[in-house]
């Protein structure tokens, strides 16, 4: 796929770079320039999409059975849940060293930074089978917890540098179906291969085929990485990639820049709200569920794969309306108030009695609240264009792990103090004022004007 443009840019994006006092050589001096979307960029996506996938599996690996967790290792409910925050508790300082890294050594080295991290903390589990290592466990969550700030960030950047105008949406939402992948993986597997009904030996023995098995897969994709992940086309793909490609970015300006930037601080609060939300429900879900469906671990676990299957559905759909309308405050706001529904939806059908209708239901929240995630990367990449894409979503993911700690510790004391209903209802709330921040935002689509200006 190639186009030929003589590009021209200018208007706000470039008023932009003349802030930043940084000298460039745009694209309009290169007189008639063909861009080539290669193909080994499909190939580059799809490592990426099993590796996130590889990484985010083990984000709710113990918490779905954290019943299990409890009867076999002996330690409280809380050392459970924090096998889920630890992921967010080490992506808050560790983000903007992270971020400098991906700007400056670029998406080959931080890929493999991170995939080996994944596959050493993978293997770390291996030898925390026994019922007094539970500690080394915890270490080995740790680790991989470590290594997703190496991920999270990536799949705007991918997209920017590795794909077309016309693809750069759907590839960012391709990228993040591996991290909703990994999560669905991760509600369904675990409770079907450890057994809480068993004997100690036999949860044993569960416990030691789920952390082999991911520990094989985690070390496949590392040598996969190494062999064939490439850190950029010979070419850029795009005007937008060619104009980013010549600014030299300063990574502390980047930051005081986006901080300033009106639109993009609401964006941070409208997203933080909406994931929070997401992160607090996935953490707790086993507990919600067990309490109206008493023994029904393995249906927690579907019920978890249902809302991320359905948010994969909604991330593809709203990846393409994208791409073909460029409508990114109306679409961002419309999935936004879905989302409000979808909550009030779940609230009110959980203690229905009939857990097929907690199915049907979480399919309509899951669509709409995890469809949402590429949707906001995508949003943010415009209205802070041209900072760098691993900078913008870099502090988007750093603020969200807050609202996802902050979430979940207040989702968790409400379900102790005034029950499930009141809980889920503040939940409402939180998603309500987002959509609110959303309807906030002004429609400044500064990439989109440098592609048009080409």
């Amino acid at each position: 796929m190639t186009e030929q443009k003589n590009l021209e840019v200018s208007g706000s994006v470039m008023d932009g770079i003349t802030e930043k006092g940084m000298a460039l050589d745009s694209p309009s001096k290169k007189g008639n320039v063909e861009y080539i979307a290669y193909p080994i960029r499909w190939l580059v996506l799809f490592i990426f999409v099993f590796y996130s996938a590889s990484n985010a599996f083990q984000w709710v690996q113990y918490s779905i059975i954290q019943d299990t967790v409890v009867k076999y290792y002996g330690v409280p409910s809380i050392m459970v849940y924090w096998t889920s925050m630890v992921y967010m508790v080490t992506y808050i300082p560790l983000i903007f060293p992270a971020s400098w890294l991906l700007d400056k050594a670029g998406l080959r080295v931080t890929t493999i930074l991170g995939a080996f991290g994944t596959c050493a903390g993978a293997w770390l589990k291996v030898f925390s089978v026994p019922q007094d290592m539970f500690w080394l466990g915890f270490v080995g969550q740790t680790v991989v917890a470590i290594s997703q700030v190496f991920i999270l960030n990536v799949p705007p950047r991918l997209a920017a540098v590795w794909f077309g105008a016309d693809q750069v949406s759907s590839a960012c939402s391709i990228g993040v179906f591996g991290n909703q992948l990994g999560v669905a993986l991760g509600f369904l597997l675990p409770p079907m291969l450890v057994k809480s009904t068993g004997t100690m030996e036999q949860i044993g023995h569960d416990f030691q085929l789920m952390f082999y098995l991911v520990a094989g897969f985690t070390s496949v994709l590392f040598v996969f990485i190494l062999l064939f992940f490439k850190a950029a086309p010979p070419t850029p793909p795009s005007a937008a990639a060619d104009l980013g490609s010549t600014i030299d970015s300063n990574f502390l300006q980047s930051i005081k820049t986006l901080l300033m930037n009106r639109n993009y601080v609401l964006l941070l609060i409208s997203y933080g709200l909406n994931v929070g939300t997401f992160y607090a429900i996935s953490t707790l879900l086993n507990r919600v569920i067990l309490t109206y469906y008493p023994g029904a671990s393995e249906d927690a676990g579907r019920i978890g794969l249902v809302i991320v299957v359905a948010g994969m559905a909604g991330s593809v759909v709203c990846g393409l309306i994208l791409d073909k309308t460029h409508r990114f405050k109306e679409t961002t706001l419309a999935v936004y108030t879905s989302s409000v529904i979808g909550m009030i939806i779940f609230t009110f059908t959980l203690d229905c009695g009939l857990i097929g209708v907690v199915y049907l239901s979480s399919i309509i929240l899951g669509f709409f609240m995890t469809g949402y995630l590429p949707v906001g990367f995508e949003f943010a990449s415009e209205v802070t264009y041209p900072e760098p894409e691993g900078t913008t979503s870099g502090i988007l993911n750093a603020v969200v792990q807050v609202f996802g700690i902050l979430t979940t510790l207040l989702y968790g004391w409400m379900l102790d103090e005034v029950g499930d209903r009141w809980a889920n209802l503040t939940l409402c709330a939180l998603l309500a004022l987002g959509a609110a921040v959303t309807a906030a935002i002004r429609s400044d689509l500064r990439r989109q004007a440098a592609q048009n200006k080409a």
